[in-house]
C-alpha cells in the first residue's frame, strides 16, 4: 500500500448540472485521499449543490479562467500526486483511476486521457479539428513528442512536476503549456485509454465562438513558449 497523497481537481464554472454525477463518479475511487472543485465564479447553483457534496472548494467571486483556477488549485494543495477531471464528465469521472495508478507506481511521471473516438452522430466539429491539430503541432514543435491528447482536461502528474512549471497562464492554453513545459524538464507521459464522455461543443454560433477562444488562447500560450525559451 502507497503512502503518497492523491488528490483530484475539478475546475467548474456553471456546471449544475453535472458537477454532482462528477463528484459521485470521483468518490468511487478508494485511492482518491482527496477531493478540491474551484468554483469559477459561477452564476448558477453548483456553489449550492457543492455544499452538499463534502469535498473542499476553492472559489472566486468571478470567473477567473479554468488555467487561474487550476493555477490555485496547484498553489494551495499538498500533496504528492495531483490529477485534473473536467467538471462535465459525470458519472464517467471514476475512469480518472485508469490515469492515476500508473503515476502511482512509477510507470509514468503524467498521465493523459486519450477519449474514444466521438460518435459520428454527434455534431461537434465546429471548429474542433483546428483547435486540436494546433495544439499537437505546437506541442510536437517544442518537444519533438507526437501526442493525441494535448488537449484533455483529464490528467495525473506527480505534484512536483507542476510545482517546477514556470507558466501558466489562465485561459485554454494551460493543458498545452503544461504539457509542452513538463515534457521538456525531462518528465515521462502516457496516453491513457478511457471510456470517458463530455458535454461536446456543437456547430451553433456559440459553440463556435468557444472553439474560437480555444484557438486564439492556444496560438498566445505557443507565442509566449517561443520567448521565455
Amino acid at each position: 500500500m502507497t503512502s503518497k497523497k492523491v488528490t483530484i481537481v475539478v475546475p467548474a464554472y456553471n456546471e449544475e448540472k453535472n458537477i454532482e454525477e462528477t463528484i459521485k463518479g470521483l468518490k468511487n475511487i478508494d485511492i482518491i485521499d482527496e477531493i478540491v472543485v474551484v468554483n469559477d465564479g459561477s452564476t448558477d447553483n453548483t456553489e449550492l449543490i457543492l455544499n452538499s457534496l463534502d469535498v473542499k472548494v476553492i472559489s472566486f467571486s468571478s470567473n477567473q479562467g479554468k488555467g487561474y483556477a487550476m493555477k490555485k488549485a496547484i498553489e494551495e494543495i499538498d500533496c504528492d500526486i495531483i490529477g485534473f477531471v473536467d467538471a462535465d464528465v459525470g458519472s464517467t469521472s471514476s475512469e480518472v483511476e485508469k490515469l492515476i495508478i500508473p503515476v502511482l507506481h512509477g510507470k509514468a511521471d503524467f498521465t493523459i486521457a486519450k477519449f474514444p473516438s466521438p460518435s459520428k452522430n454527434v455534431n461537434i466539429k465546429g471548429g474542433f479539428g483546428l483547435v486540436k491539430k494546433l495544439a499537437k503541432k505546437g506541442v510536437y514543435y517544442y518537444t519533438g513528442k507526437l501526442m493525441d491528447t494535448a488537449l484533455s482536461g483529464q490528467r495525473v502528474y506527480k505534484k512536483e512536476i507542476l510545482d517546477k512549471i514556470r507558466y501558466i497562464p489562465n485561459n485554454y492554453g494551460v493543458e498545452v503549456a503544461m504539457t509542452i513545459q513538463a515534457i521538456n524538464n525531462g518528465y515521462t507521459f502516457k496516453e491513457i485509454p478511457v471510456k470517458m464522455t463530455h458535454r461536446y461543443t456543437d456547430r451553433s454560433i456559440k459553440g463556435f465562438k468557444h472553439r474560437g477562444k480555444q484557438f486564439i488562447d492556444i496560438m498566445k500560450t505557443l507565442i509566449t513558449l517561443y520567448f521565455r525559451r
